[in-house]
């Protein structure tokens, strides 16, 4: 742990994140997969993103909704 508390992480875990956080806004596959900048669609599919659940799509939005000034306070 870093002095503010905050655990380091890899740069390729990033990635991941990006995969998923792609997958949860319904970005296409293929648009994730430039993104990314994977050579297979099924690098992309199968190793970079889950199915988020509905609590997850709406945990997201709420978060996103934060962190850029919207929406009321829960």
């Amino acid at each position: 742990m870093l002095s503010a508390g905050v655990r380091p992480i890899r740069v390729h875990d990033t990635r991941h994140t990006c995969g998923r956080l792609l997958a949860t806004l319904d970005v296409h596959p293929r648009t994730a997969m430039e993104i990314l900048r994977h050579s297979q669609i099924s690098i992309t599919m199968e190793v970079y993103t889950e199915v988020p659940t509905e609590v997850t799509r709406e945990a997201l939005r709420r978060l996103g909704e934060r962190l850029t000034g919207g929406g009321a306070r829960d």
